[in-house]
């Protein structure tokens, strides 16, 4: 199954803030942003399913590449539970040091871990390789981007912040 995960567009929300699960708007240069993933004539397929994350920075751009978009709760991003719409700067150092030192398995209070998302999104994968697409479409976030090709490389999780994403990026994997 060919799979092309692209990952939202720029979020209007401030530099500094954790926003994981928090329902953020996209910025006013999305049409502009979203012009290089329209043109990918790969995407424009008949045999093609698509699927989203259901927060609005994902649901908009779904929403330009098709009309018939599964919308799953497993491809949100990672939840920063008490963190979530907090300047990283603000949060208690001390919680935020023992999280940076294993992201992997330390959840944020009222959140989740890596690990957690990570068992979300494979399960998310797992399930619609059984339906044997040729071809599918996820629009999402950084983190379960990152997860999935984690998954799919067999590469460890600790290492997955090895990739590096933009806004508006497209990766295309193949499982």
């Amino acid at each position: 199954m060919e799979i092309i995960l692209i990952r939202h567009t720029t979020p209007k929300i401030a530099k500094g803030i954790c926003y994981g699960q928090s329902d953020i708007d996209v910025t006013d240069t999305f049409l502009e942003e979203i012009k290089p993933i329209l043109t990918d004539v790969s995407i424009k397929d008949a045999e093609t399913v698509y699927y989203s994350s259901p927060l609005k920075r994902c649901q908009k751009l779904a929403e330009k590449l098709s009309n018939t978009i599964l919308f799953d709760d497993r491809l949100k991003e990672l939840d920063f539970g008490d963190w979530e719409l907090q300047n990283w700067n603000d949060i208690n150092q001390e919680a935020l040091d023992i999280w940076m030192n294993d992201f992997v398995k330390v959840a944020v209070t009222n959140g989740e871990s890596y690990l957690d998302l990570h068992a979300r999104t494979t399960n998310f994968l797992l399930e619609i390789a059984k339906k044997e697409f040729k071809k599918v479409v996820i629009v999402t976030h950084a983190g379960v981007m990152r997860s999935l090709y984690s998954f799919i490389h067999k590469t460890p999780l600790e290492k997955s912040f090895d990739l590096k994403l933009q806004y508006a990026q497209v990766l295309k994997l193949n499982y």
